[in-house]
């Protein structure tokens, strides 16, 4: 394997790269993740539970994906090995009482060091692959475990909300499980986050035993086999990936969204277009995401990893551990709609270590988190300073406007248009700056719109009032505790909507 200095890793595919001109990293990373696909099958076939031990299959998705790691970011891929034994000594050696606060401080920390490196020593605005991406989710698996070992072994049960229960460790992984749960070949270039009690599970081929009971724990004998078949969900998602790719390839490369600031596109066209043209850029932009997120989940399925249950007519869910709802994203009605459907396995992980334990205003301290995360870039700052206000705004306008619309189909259809419009457009105005990361340029779009969604936001903040979470949850302790006892065995983001309905 050639490796540069570069954050590239191995340059042996650099003809491929120059023929079809794309930079060097995004060929490594595709190229990479359609290995782990083909491995997969190999791993889910060959390595069964069945087959071998939960030893092997640790050590070979291990040595799998720290491999995959230098092939795509050479010798920088040893920061993922450092920021993994700095967490796990601050495991080992702190007490449980307060290790998940450190081990937060620690990976935090670590990350944070990399992006400022990454972003201001290697290559200001290098919007590609890069070896922070991996330690962003190898952030969210160490710091989630962290907690879900505190709650295992430092809380009692009565005082673990349902979901905690279930996440909950009750000992103290071993170094090799802690590596093979960080840095499996499976998720290591892309995730998705999953949590460690699933991982495990899966390695140990316990994975489909719940999901093939009924609920009064006899074995359901229409779906008695015991490893559905992941091959028509894995062949739907990598259709997937190639459409969307294609249409990013195609539509984006037309309408870039660093056009919506070009002095001559803003004084050649009036504003309705420029509101079409940034509606219809970041339209062509999220299929990259979905590319990512997609293939990422179809890898882990291949591999037997994911398996959620049965649908009504019988054939196997695959959405488990599943990073995005394309078609709940492009019809959201709502901003929270968008959110709860995008990056699905982050929001989780925001939500279990932020949202659900942050004693003052959660919701900001979640996205201010969420920036934090992210990196080190200006625009995603303003982009979630942004994303609290248009949420805020849009919990208002739902709590005191949507129930006057309820009466009839045509008011709920007028209701439904209205706010699907204006949550596109939102969506749109707010993450602007993350695209265009600096100050300057994600200052001078939002002047140029006269920062009329902030405007408009802070005014519906004002105007309609909304009720307290915790006020809301005095008011309705019974539908509330009903809900969080159906939450018990699937602690997963529908759950967390259907908390929040009541």
């Amino acid at each position: 394997m050639a490796t540069s200095t570069s954050c590239t890793g191995s340059t042996l595919l650099q003809p491929i790269s120059q023929i079809i001109d794309l930079p060097l990293d995004q060929v490594n990373f595709v190229v990479c993740q359609l290995f782990a696909l083909v491995t997969a099958f190999w791993f889910r076939l060959y390595l069964h539970p069945s087959k071998t031990s939960p030893f092997i299959r640790h050590v070979v998705a291990t040595l799998l994906g720290f491999y995959l790691a230098l092939f795509c970011f050479g010798w920088y891929a040893l920061h993922f090995l450092v920021q993994s034994g700095l967490a796990y000594g601050v495991m080992i050696f702190t007490g449980v009482e307060h290790m998940h606060k450190y081990c937060f401080v620690v990976t935090l920390g670590y990350l944070s060091f990399c992006q400022v490196t990454r972003a201001y020593v290697f290559d200001y605005g290098m919007y590609s692959a890069d070896f922070t991406g991996p330690m962003m989710v190898i952030t969210q698996k160490i710091t989630s475990l962290a907690f879900e070992i505190h709650d295992g072994l430092m809380k009692r049960e009565e005082h673990l909300k349902p979901s905690q229960k279930y996440l909950a460790v009750r000992k103290m992984p071993s170094l090799l499980e802690y590596l093979s749960y960080n840095c499996n070949f499976m998720g290591i270039l892309a995730g998705p986050t999953c949590s460690y009690n699933d991982y495990i599970a899966f390695i140990e081929g316990r994975w489909y035993e719940p999901k093939h009971l009924e609920s009064n724990g006899k074995e359901n004998g229409k779906f008695k086999q015991s490893d559905p078949s992941p091959k028509r969900d894995v062949i739907q998602k990598v259709c997937t990936c190639a459409l969307a790719l294609m249409v990013y390839l195609v539509i984006y490369t037309i309408c870039p969204t660093d056009r919506v600031i070009d002095d001559t596109f803003m004084a050649s066209n009036p504003f309705y277009i420029q509101v079409l043209y940034l509606y219809i850029s970041m339209l062509a932009l999220r299929p990259k995401y979905y590319f990512v997120w997609t293939l990422a989940d179809a890898i882990n399925n291949a591999a037997g990893f994911g398996f959620n249950g049965y649908n009504a007519d019988g054939t196997p869910k695959w959405d488990r551990i599943s990073n995005l709802r394309i078609l709940n994203i492009e019809f959201a009605t709502s901003f929270k709609m968008f959110l709860d459907n995008w990056n699905i396995q982050t929001a989780l992980w925001l939500k279990r270590v932020c949202y659900e334990r942050c004693p003052y205003n959660p919701t900001a301290a979640t996205f201010l988190l969420s920036a934090i995360w992210h990196g080190v870039y200006p625009g995603y700052y303003l982009t979630f300073i942004t994303g609290i206000v248009v949420t805020m705004a849009a919990r208002a306008v739902r709590h005191n406007v949507r129930q006057h619309f309820l009466g009839s189909a045509t008011l709920k259809l007028i209701y439904d248009v209205i706010t699907w419009f204006s949550t596109q457009m939102a969506i749109c105005y707010t993450v602007v700056p993350f695209v265009l990361l600096a100050v300057g340029p994600s200052l001078k779009f939002y002047s140029s719109w006269y920062c009329c969604i902030h405007l408009i936001c802070l005014l519906l903040v004002l105007v309609l009032p909304v009720k307290s979470r915790r006020t809301k949850q005095q008011e309705q302790p019974s539908s509330i505790h009903a809900s969080e006892q159906n939450c018990l065995s699937s602690p997963d983001n529908n759950c967390s909507q259907k908390q929040k309905a009541t």
